[in-house]
């Protein structure tokens, strides 16, 4: 039989529609996975089921709030040899440029005995919950590849994004509210949505943005006139012509579309209850710094972000920036620890009291450091002086969801150039966050473009350190 003959007696839609256990099957299998109701699961049993990462976007400094480094001091205002810097990889400054000290004080905390700057007081009140990583290294030392790099594995855009990942792996707890939350304080990222983005897996994947006040999530409210019963109707009229198309087409996106518009309809009623703080005990406020105005962002969105993980969301980042410091890095560390200190404290103390630390995965970072030497670029004024980008030798802390509280992992040098002890790649500490989840790194994957991708490239070791 001819190609044409063929056409005349079977269209793409008889044809999906006749191949019933089929094609069909797989897009109906594809949209229940869309919804939750697939079967999903960790490959072996998890220590943790939601994550939190504060995302300290811009990249804090390291030996001013995590890894006191005394040398330094004895090198202020002086050139490192030569020796020391050549092969540093350098964004704005020369490796001749001098020295900058170690600003403030650092002092032991908890049981621990962990050293943290004073600029930390709420973090050193948790220290026996925090494990404190002095070793992080990376290959990207600009801002928009390291954060793709550290969200996404690679410094190439247009791939998934942890969150994402996680939510294809594992599938959501919750009906109500999406997989992915994506909460924004202070001004700015570099990379913007890719840092949230689904890639190439199905829309559904990406992390949804809501604001902190009003409707979480622009147009959630109908328009005035038309009522709920009405909202409804035209829905069931659009999921009957996608679904009409989706069996013509089989294009998953459409099952995505399918999804998105049944989840902004329930969203309808329970993410304006999400930002009703009227049931929060004032102590509760006052723990994260609601009425500060200093942390009122940040911590009304760590509060946000207890309240999601409660609700059965997966992931939920926290990006709040600018923590990248080319100039005026003593008042802006000063600011910026004010702003965040404190509800990032309250988050662990908070999750900890009601039981849930313990299932929730708390992760606070940026995308790489900061030089021990100086940037000056306005040489008139000696409070413009900052710290270039440094991806050598970085510091991140995690807490609960499996990890081993009241440690430091890792060590750098004396002058805070490079790793000498446990180093920790990006792709080790996503592979360690996976395994939090119960996910094998290695076997979470997705073919795309006739191969398989997965989070953590084609490196990464689960650091066995981290895990309690």
């Amino acid at each position: 039989m001819r190609p044409q003959e063929l056409f005349a007696i079977h269209s793409r839609r008889t044809f999906l529609r006749d191949c019933a256990g089929g094609i069909g099957t797989i897009a109906l299998a594809h949209l229940m996975a869309l919804e939750g109701r697939a079967a999903k699961g960790p490959h072996f049993k998890p220590r943790a089921k939601n994550v939190i990462f504060l995302f300290m976007e811009g990249a804090p400094s390291q030996m001013d709030l995590f890894d006191p480094k005394p040398e330094l001091r004895r090198w202020h205002g002086k050139p490192l040899p030569a020796s020391l810097t050549k092969d540093l990889k350098l964004a704005f400054i020369k490796p001749t440029a001098t020295v900058l000290g170690g600003m403030y004080e650092f002092r032991k905390h908890g049981e621990c005995g962990m050293e943290l700057s004073e600029l930390l007081p709420g973090l050193g009140a948790v220290a026996d919950d925090v494990c404190l990583v002095r070793s992080m290294f990376s290959e990207a030392f600009n801002h928009h590849p390291g954060q793709l790099f550290l969200f996404t594995g690679s410094m190439v855009g247009g791939r998934p994004t942890m969150g994402a990942w996680l939510n294809y792996g594992l599938g959501s707890e919750s009906q109500n509210l999406p997989g992915f939350v994506v909460l924004a304080s202070g001004v700015g990222t570099s990379a913007g949505s890719d840092n949230w983005s689904s890639g190439f897996l199905p829309s559904t994947y990406a992390g949804t943005v809501f604001r902190s006040k009003g409707d979480p999530i622009l147009y959630l409210s109908n328009p005035k006139g038309v009522s709920r019963d009405q909202q409804r109707q035209r829905l069931d009229l659009l999921r009957e012509l996608n679904e009409e198309h989706l069996e013509k087409t089989g294009d998953a996106e459409i099952a995505s579309r399918i999804h998105s518009y049944e989840l902004a309809y329930r969203m309808q009623m329970s993410a304006p209850e999400l930002l009703d703080f009227s049931g929060e005990s004032r102590q509760t406020l006052d723990l994260y710094g609601i009425e500060r105005k200093e942390s009122k962002a940040f911590g009304t969105n760590c509060l946000l972000a207890r309240r999601l993980v409660e609700r059965g969301v997966r992931f939920v980042m926290l990006m709040h920036a600018s923590w990248d410091h080319h100039s005026g890095i003593v008042k802006g560390l000063k600011s910026k620890c004010a702003e965040t200190d404190q509800p990032a404290a309250a988050l662990i103390k908070d999750l900890k009291q009601r039981g849930l630390l313990d299932e929730t995965l708390v992760v606070w970072g940026g995308e790489f450091g900061r030089t021990p030497m100086s940037e000056i670029r306005r040489p008139d004024d000696p409070e413009s002086i900052g710290r270039d980008h440094h991806p050598n030798g970085y510091s991140m802390w995690l807490a609960g969801g499996g990890v081993k509280g009241g440690q430091v992992i890792g060590r750098t040098d004396e002058l805070a150039l490079n790793v000498v002890e446990d180093k920790v790649h990006v792709h080790d500490l996503q592979a360690t966050i996976l395994n939090c989840l119960g996910m094998n790194h290695t076997r979470l994957t997705y073919r795309h473009l006739g191969r398989d991708f997965r989070l953590t490239d084609l490196g990464g070791e689960v650091v066995r350190k981290m895990l309690a």
